[in-house]
């Protein structure tokens, strides 16, 4: 296994196990999310619903939000989901999070989706809206 696929299966792993920490009480669907930033330091995070719906932030934006707001780069995010107490889905990230993605990382970045599947934001998000566009 090369030093890439054991750190995006390490980083998988966190993110699987972050779910734990999810508070999904209505839907039951636990997300975790762990986001590895450029010093090598991981950043995790879970979503968290509300029973006003809109309110509820996923797991993705969390873990994003945590590194950014400690001055991080994140260079790379894995993701994890599926309903509470089974196994893991294949659970791309949502559009909101796509985009909240596009902010702070490249189109090269790796999206961690499962210990066999991973995609570049690029592919997951072709055509993101970005500070280029408000020039």
């Amino acid at each position: 296994m090369t030093s890439r696929k054991k750190i995006e299966a390490m980083l998988y792993s966190t993110a699987n196990s972050t779910r734990a920490m999810a508070y999904a009480p209505y839907s039951h669907f636990t997300v975790g999310a762990a986001v590895l930033c450029e010093n090598g330091e991981i950043y995790t995070g879970a979503n968290i619903e509300n029973a006003s719906y809109p309110v509820g932030i996923c797991a993705e934006r969390v873990a994003l939000s945590k590194a950014i707001s400690e001055g991080k780069r994140p260079v790379a995010i894995a993701v994890a989901g599926g309903k509470a107490n089974e196994d893991a889905i294949l659970c791309p990230p949502c559009g909101i999070c796509l985009q909240f993605m596009k902010e702070f990382m490249t189109s090269e970045c790796p999206v961690i989706l499962s210990h066999e599947e991973t995609k570049n934001l690029g592919e997951l998000l072709p055509f993101g809206f970005d500070g280029d566009k408000l020039k």
